[in-house]
C-alpha cells in the first residue's frame, strides 16, 4: 500500500490539530508530522522527504514564506506541493506566495471541506491511486475525490496556481466608528469559513475577545475556527486566530437583538501579541 507523507507547520497547536483531524479523517493513507514553526519545519525536512507541506504565514523564528523560499532550493523539495494556510488574504501577500512557488493558497478560517479541495488539486492522482490501493474510504458525508474531480482533469500549468481563493474581506474596518449614537467603540469582523461577522467589542485581553453582534446575522457554532480583524494602529490589522469559546444572549429575554460571542485566541507568535497588547492598553484608556 502506498503510503505519502504530510508535515503540518503551524505555531498554533489549535490548528495543527484541525488540519491534522481532517486529513485523518478523509485521507487516512497520509502520514502526519508536525512543527510548531519554520525552523523546526526545516530540521525534520532535512532529515525526512515528505510528500506534502501544509504551512501558516506568520510565525516565530522562522515564517512560512521563508520556508517555502528556503525549500525551494532544495533537490528535493523543488516541486513538493506546499499549501500556505494563513489569515493573510490581501493581494501583495497573495502575489508574493506565488511568485515564490507555493502550490495552493488557503485563507483562515478554512471548511474541512476546502482543506480537502486544496490538497486534491496540488496531490492530484497521486493521492487518487493511494486512496484507492489502500481499502480505505473516507469519512464525511461527500466524497472529495467525486467533488474535486474536475481538478484532477485540469492540465498543468507550469506549477504557478490559479488566482488563489481569498479569506472574504471584512464588510466593517476594524476602526473607531460611531454606532448607535455612541462613540469611541472597537468595531471588529470576525471571520469564519463561510460568513463575516459584524461585531464591537466589548472586552478584551491576551487570552481572549468579547464581541456583541446583532441577532439577524449568521452566526457560528461552539468550537469553530475564527479569525477576528481588528485595527491596532492606524492602517495596521492584526488577524488574530482563534475559536469560538462561548454563545450568549446579551439580555434574558428570548427576543434578545444581541449575542455575546468569546473568541479564544489560539497564535502564540511574539510579533501578534504585543501588537494585541498595544490594543488592549487603547482600549482600556477609553472604556
Amino acid at each position: 500500500m502506498t503510503v505519502l507523507t504530510a508535515l503540518v507547520v503551524d505555531d498554533a497547536s489549535f490548528v495543527r490539530d484541525l488540519v491534522k483531524r481532517t486529513l485523518r479523517q478523509r485521507f487516512p493513507v497520509i502520514e502526519l508530522s508536525e512543527a510548531q514553526n519554520g525552523r523546526r519545519a526545516q530540521l525534520l525536512m532535512s532529515r525526512t522527504r515528505f510528500d506534502l507541506i501544509l504551512c501558516d504565514w506568520e510565525m516565530p523564528e522562522m515564517s512560512g514564506l521563508e520556508l517555502l523560499q528556503w525549500m525551494r532550493q532544495q533537490d528535493p523539495y523543488r516541486d513538493t506541493p506546499f499549501i500556505m494556510i494563513t489569515s493573510r488574504g490581501d493581494k501583495d501577500h497573495v502575489v508574493e506566495a506565488i511568485r515564490e512557488g507555493v502550490s495552493e493558497y488557503l485563507g483562515k478560517p478554512f471548511s474541512p471541506e476546502g482543506l480537502s479541495g486544496k490538497i486534491v488539486k496540488v496531490m492530484g492522482a497521486r493521492l487518487q491511486e493511494a486512496m484507492a490501493g489502500s481499502g480505505k474510504s473516507m469519512a464525511g458525508p461527500a466524497d472529495v475525490f467525486k467533488a474535486s474531480a474536475q481538478l484532477l482533469t485540469q492540465k498543468p500549468s507550469g506549477g504557478a496556481p490559479e488566482a488563489p481563493t481569498t479569506p472574504a474581506r471584512p464588510q466593517v474596518p476594524a476602526a473607531k466608528r460611531p454606532l448607535a449614537g455612541k462613540t469611541s467603540l472597537s468595531v471588529a469582523a470576525v471571520r469564519f469559513a463561510d460568513q463575516t461577522l459584524r461585531s464591537v467589542v466589548k472586552d478584551i485581553n491576551l487570552t481572549e475577545v468579547k464581541v456583541v453582534a446583532k441577532r439577524d446575522q449568521v452566526f457560528p457554532g461552539i468550537l469553530d475556527p475564527a479569525v477576528v480583524d481588528i485595527e491596532v494602529a492606524e492602517g495596521k490589522m492584526a488577524r488574530l486566530n482563534g475559536y469560538v469559546h462561548q454563545l450568549q444572549a446579551v439580555d434574558k429575554r428570548q427576543d434578545t437583538d444581541f449575542v455575546s460571542v468569546v473568541i479564544r485566541f489560539v497564535d502564540e507568535d511574539p510579533a501578534k501579541l504585543e501588537d494585541l497588547s498595544r490594543f488592549i492598553a487603547r482600549f482600556r484608556a477609553r472604556g
